[in-house]
């Protein structure tokens, strides 16, 4: 786990500095970094009559304006969950455009890993030491605006870890 997400920090780290590099170039850069609050649903799709829940968390992360319109950017998140899962957690590199002041629609792609709430799922205590996580690339593509000159977004999007999982989130995200 530590490998896989040592090497997505290094991608989007390889991703983001020429886009850095590109942004200060540009008459009116504007590097933006956000901090929010998230929740939805993450149904695992294991064919289960409970394998889905809510997840409850925070999201962080920057974009780097390339050119006028397109943005690369960088992102975490950290969820809790209630239901199948007990928390999960993930990293992801973000490319999108804006559209007009404050809108935003982009694709995602990274690390999610996710610690299952096994007793919950199965009904069955797991023994002592018994890895109850487990973690997969990420994809998804979602949407942010804001109202005016606020520094609040609202945002809405949908992954899938490995193409076995759905999450569907929403959240509001502070800009600056």
């Amino acid at each position: 786990m530590r490998k896989i997400a040592f090497t997505t920090l290094t991608a989007m780290g390889a991703i983001a500095l020429p886009a850095a590099a590109q942004a200060q170039s540009n008459e009116d850069p504007k590097v933006e970094a956000y901090v929010g609050a998230s929740a939805g649903i993450h149904d695992l799709g294991i064919g289960l009559p409970d394998d889905d829940g809510g997840i409850y968390g925070v999201v962080a992360g920057v974009d780097v304006p390339v050119g006028k319109t397109f943005f690369v950017g960088a992102e975490g998140n950290f969820h809790i969950g209630d239901g199948p899962i007990d928390n999960e957690y993930g990293i992801a590199a973000r490319a999108g455009v804006r559209v007009g002041e404050t809108g935003k629609i982009y694709v995602r792609g990274g690390y999610q890993e996710v610690d299952f709430d096994i007793r919950n799922l199965f009904g069955v205590t797991p023994p002592a030491g018994f890895d109850t996580t487990d973690g997969d690339y990420l994809v998804g593509a979602g949407v942010e605006f804001g109202l005016g000159e606020s520094p609040v977004r609202f945002r809405a999007g949908i992954d899938t870890i490995a193409f076995d999982s759905t999450r569907a989130t929403v959240g509001v995200l502070y800009a600056f």
